[in-house]
């Protein structure tokens, strides 16, 4: 598992890489509590999936914070249950034209829409770099990358060197060429002394 949080002037950094056997809500609260061990104080907005492991232990370790519903994950909860030669046009149509249709991607919508628009609550800052998780999802796809070449690890601990390597210059790399978020958008944040984020 990989974390990532937003320091004060709105680059994007590592707090966590951490082997996770399961993802259970009591390995969840440890992995958020080894993010308050390393110094994470408080947490504005937590962005993840639709996981009810790492719902509850937001709700549990990072009490007050949003939960963001990643948007992307959302959507594709929601499209399996829906015929592909529909999809596109239910991109555009409203929910009570198909909720007798296609009742259970209705459901899902109904169900998770409050959970994925928690972005909006932030309006300071560009939706697109907190209403997904695309930043984890790359991420997770160069390690996999990078792991399939070596097959074999002769242990967690030289997996995890692997890991944290590749995201020892992935940072490096991003903090050298861009701002995840502009610092003065975070000011009123910052200042209220309400933001701080992981994900």
């Amino acid at each position: 598992m990989v974390a990532y949080g937003m320091e004060v002037n709105g680059q994007r950094d590592v707090l966590a890489v951490e082997p996770m056997w399961e993802e259970t809500e009591e390995s969840w609260r440890e992995f958020m509590r080894k993010l308050k061990r390393r110094g994470v104080r408080r947490v504005r907005m937590f962005i993840s999936d639709a996981h009810q492991g790492i719902q509850a232990a937001v709700k549990k370790e990072w009490i007050g914070a949003s939960w963001q519903r990643c948007k992307v994950h959302f959507m594709r909860n929601i499209l399996p249950k829906i015929p592909h030669r529909e999809k596109a046009r239910l991109a555009g149509l409203i929910i009570e034209e198909y909720e007798g249709k296609y009742p259970e991607a209705m459901r899902c919508l109904e169900e998770g829409l409050e959970d994925s628009l928690q972005f909006y609550n932030f309006p300071e800052i560009d939706k697109r770099s907190i209403s997904s998780t695309n930043v984890l999802e790359r991420t997770n796809r160069e390690i996999r990358r990078r792991s399939r070449v070596v097959e074999v690890f002769p242990s967690i601990g030289s997996y995890l060197r692997l890991v944290t390597s590749y995201l020892i210059e992935y940072t490096e790399d991003w903090a050298n060429e861009y701002v995840y978020i502009k610092a003065d958008k975070l000011g009123p944040l910052l200042e209220e002394g309400l933001f701080q984020a992981a994900n």
